[in-house]
């Protein structure tokens, strides 16, 4: 029993509870959609249980029930930062139950009352309901049809759900937990532990628009949620979630590595949380499909496992340990969350790749920063420069947080604006800046109320006779569009292809009577709505004028040409890796193809070759490619291919080339595989960890390619006088000369080198009985500078060496001092930061070596000059 005589359940229980109450009122209970949302582009990850309810909320797609329930995988990185506390976490499950245009406010407050009071057992008198103050009705519920006592029942502000600026929103009524005066806390919603909210049900009776007017939702819809770990936490008297049976396991198997027990040391205790939270989210991350990487949301991978792994070290696991508690992870939700199970041994292979090469990553980037750190508080800087930090990230594979973490350690901070600006610069390139496009996010409430939807006629057709149902520009829908103007185009029926599955949209035109619009992408916000992007090139263009949509023929043919070449590609790989290559990710367009998908390892030439070989014995074979539409459970039967995370209806489109493939596929295919022509692979490289990418040409543009190497090889043939079979000998002879060349210069350079600096140590003066040589020296590159540095610092013993060239048109200076001088207070970097303002330029580097750049090769000699000064001043 906990402090609130509420009888102990395992989690386990309170799962199995939660969908058998929702169960017996009708819901219908749905499976955990993936963390990696599927319908929402303007989040990386799923971060409430509702979202994958909000397109049946908004009718862009039709819900498989109106009553629904589920238990949904959640990430959210808003308290990334936070974790390793009492309260925070990254990682969490969400107990849900929704209203599809059915039930309302009455049953849903009924209900969560009932299942708290009388399936939980929680003592009516410790829960305490909130409205919005303008909420009468589900006041009135509270306290009449419910009976709770109006002393328990407030009034919050904030007592209202809207997940955006635009779409669905409603006030909401959460319950709280009065968990007795041992914790702080006075009122529901103040920031005190005492009143813990378990339930929150949300009210979605509105809509707002791009104008910010809210309108009443002709039927509304329910959302209610609640949080497991809180409500284990209170069935199990825990204080914190770390207490329960959901991490029992996990914090047991820490403490058991590492020899340190939990909640002891504050530090160890807090390193111990962060473990248990990242590396149990980071297991369900990498189990639907999400693999550590440098941006998005295998960036939020990345950064957990990290932390996780860093902490780690800091309580003494010195060797691989995130693969084990993964382990625990996958054995205690493995039964609920089979993905865990089908892909257990890809998990612990990430984990364990990860784990071992950044113990690599960290202990560089620890040295690099213990190096920067003592060069900036040698120089009195407190601050480490933004671009260093992007080094360290760019380089070294260095996160930002933890660099800020440890140089907060050592009393510095960071620049973070020049880090985000170093970070922005690198991603300009593939960041667009369009308005129209950066608009489209925030469409959803647009597309829903378009009606009708569109009757996509593109597998059997490339024409079609349609009328224009809207027309979208930038800032809403208009009513008629002019030439030179971007518009978004929906009509009743279209043979372009929306942008899905990773098959690119279709180009081309539409034709009215009064205009042209030239289409330069089709997308597909939902499964029966396309919408046709582009600019009106003539004339104008109204809503409701009749239309003829016209796609590009030959782009098309290349994109179904390369789709078609996909499947083959994706089950030669399965063929010659095996099984567990599973697809993570692809691009058919019209000139090339992109196939990513999930391995570790690079893939061996000789099985590179097997695997093109195999594709072009299946397009010689021209065997047919068929299409038929069939229940999803039979085509599964007859062992159809369904990706991991896509989302399939109860009827399905199965692509079968004969017995070789059959993949359940939306796309276009050519309709025998002799149409593709050509296969040839262009690449295999790695995208990021235990990801690999091939890609490939097929027909005409892998005709150009073989035909441009074959001019390649003739024309290296003839220059080298032999047959294009003897190239690569021939080239290799070559290579193997020029290494024996390159070794002789290096060793007469080291001679010139030699006697060049016998001649300088005859021009070296005293500076107060400091040995000083300066010159200018005529040296090909900034190495050959370094070399004659050290061929003097080697002869002089002791002193200092000022050196200036010019090299490729700009100054160049470098300043060496020997061990004893630099042993006696004499830095280099000094000198040099001192010297560098006669050439207009600036430099550093460490107490013996030192170099800079500038702009002003007239000051050369006078830098030279100023070196004696700036020894004099080191002197007694």
């Amino acid at each position: 029993m906990s402090e609130l005589n509420i009888p102990w359940q395992s989690s386990a229980d309170i799962r199995r509870k939660f969908v058998e109450f929702f169960e017996s009122k009708g819901h219908l209970h749905v499976p955990s959609s993936s963390l990696v949302p599927h319908n929402d582009r303007t989040v990386l990850l799923t971060t409430a249980g509702m979202q994958q309810m909000i397109p049946y909320f908004l009718g862009l797609e039709t819900a498989p029930a109106e009553r629904m329930c589920s238990i949904q995988k959640c990430f959210r990185t808003v308290d990334i930062d936070e974790v390793g506390d009492e309260s925070h976490s990254t990682f969490f499950f969400m107990l849900g139950n929704f209203s599809v245009r059915d039930y309302f406010k009455a049953e849903s407050l009924v209900w969560s009352w009932e299942f708290l009071t009388e399936w939980m057992g929680i003592p009516p008198e410790v829960l305490y309901p909130t409205v919005h103050p303008e909420d009468e009705e589900a006041r009135n519920i509270w306290l009449n049809s419910i009976g709770v006592p109006e002393a328990r029942v407030s009034g919050l502000d904030d007592n209202w759900w809207q997940a955006g600026p635009v779409g669905p929103n409603g006030p909401d009524s959460e319950i709280y937990v009065n968990r007795g005066p041992s914790f702080e806390g006075d009122v529901p919603g103040d920031d005190g532990p005492r009143f813990l909210e378990v339930w929150n049900n949300v009210f979605m009776q509105y809509n707002t628009d791009q104008d910010g007017v809210r309108t009443p939702l002709a039927k509304p819809c329910v959302d209610t949620g609640m949080g497991f770990e809180r409500l284990v936490l209170l069935l199990q008297g825990g204080r914190t979630m770390y207490d329960t049976d959901l991490y029992s396991g996990i914090i047991g198997k820490i403490q058991e590595l590492s020899g340190v027990t939990y909640d002891v040391d504050p530090q160890s205790t807090r390193s111990i949380r962060i473990i248990a939270d990242h590396l149990r989210g980071a297991t369900f991350l990498i189990g639907d499909g999400v693999l550590p990487g440098n941006e998005g949301r295998s960036y939020v991978l990345r950064r957990v496992l990290r932390k996780a792994i860093r902490h780690g070290r800091l309580i003494g696991l010195t060797g691989p340990f995130a693969e084990q508690i993964a382990q625990v992870v996958i054995d205690q939700f493995g039964g609920d969350y089979p993905e865990l199970r089908d892909r257990e041994a890809q998990i612990l292979k990430v984990l364990r790749y990860e784990e071992t090469s950044f113990s690599k990553t960290l202990t560089s980037g620890v040295n690099r920063l213990q190096t920067l750190t003592a060069e900036l508080k040698a120089s009195g800087t407190t601050e480490i420069p933004g671009e260093e930090v992007f080094r360290l990230y760019d380089t070294f594979g260095f996160p930002y947080d933890l660099t800020a973490e440890l140089a907060q350690e050592e009393g510095l901070t960071i620049d973070s604006v020049g880090f985000t600006t170093a970070m922005e610069r690198q991603r300009v390139t593939s960041r667009s800046a369009d308005r129209f496009k950066a608009a489209s996010n925030e469409r959803s409430g647009i597309y829903a109320s378009i009606q009708p939807r569109t009757e996509f006629l593109g597998y059997e057709h490339l024409r079609s006779e349609s009328t224009i149902v809207a027309l979208i520009g930038p800032d809403g829908p208009v009513e008629q569009v002019e030439a030179g103007q971007e518009i978004e185009v929906v009509l009743d029926r279209t043979p372009f292809y929306g942008e899905s599955g990773g098959q690119v949209g279709d180009t081309g035109d539409i034709r009215t009577e009064t205009g042209l619009i030239n289409i330069d992408e089709t997308r597909k916000p939902a499964p029966d709505l396309f919408v046709h992007r582009g600019i009106v090139a003539e004339g104008f263009i109204a809503v409701g004028d009749s239309a003829h949509a016209i796609v590009d023929g030959i782009r098309r043919q290349g994109i179904r040409r390369n789709h078609t070449a996909t499947h083959l590609l994706h089950k030669a790989l399965r063929m010659v890796i095996g099984p567990e290559a599973h697809q993570a990710g692809s691009l058919v367009a019209e000139d090339r193809l992109r196939f990513d998908f999930t391995s570790l390892d690079a893939i061996p030439a000789s099985d590179m070759r097997t695997i093109a070989e195999i594709v072009n014995r299946e397009i010689g074979s021209d065997t047919p490619v068929t299409t038929t539409v069939t229940p999803y459970k039979e085509a599964v039967a007859k062992g159809a291919m369904a990706l991991f995370g896509e989302k399939y209806g109860d009827v399905v489109r199965l692509v079968e080339i004969d017995e070789f493939s059959q993949e359940l596929c939306g796309g276009t295919h050519v309709g025998r595989t002799g149409e593709i022509g050509p296969f040839v692979i262009t690449s295999e490289s790695s995208v990021a960890a235990g990801t690999r990418r091939i890609e490939a040409l097929t027909g005409n543009a892998a005709i150009e390619r073989m035909l441009g190497q074959q001019r390649v090889l003739d024309e290296l043939g003839r220059e080298l006088k032999v047959s294009w079979v003897e190239v690569p000998t021939q080239i290799q002879a070559m290579q193997d000369r020029s290494r024996t060349l390159e070794r002789e210069i290096d060793r007469l350079r080291g001679q010139l080198a030699g006697a060049k600096s016998e001649d300088l140590l005859q021009q070296a003066i005293e500076v107060n009985g400091i040995r000083v040589v300066t010159s200018r020296v005529e040296v090909e590159s900034k190495d050959g500078l370094r070399q004659l540095a050290d061929r003097l610092r080697d002869s002089l013993q002791s002193g200092v060496i000022a050196l200036g060239a010019i090299v490729d048109g700009k100054p160049s200076l470098l300043i060496a001092v020997t061990a004893d001088q630099v042993a006696a207070g004499i830095k280099a970097g000094d000198i040099v930061r001192q010297a560098v303002v006669h050439i207009d330029g600036r430099g550093g580097g460490r107490p013996e070596l030192a170099e800079a750049g500038g702009k002003n090769p007239e000051g050369l000699d006078a830098a030279l000059e100023a070196v004696s000064g700036i020894v004099s001043g080191y002197a007694l």
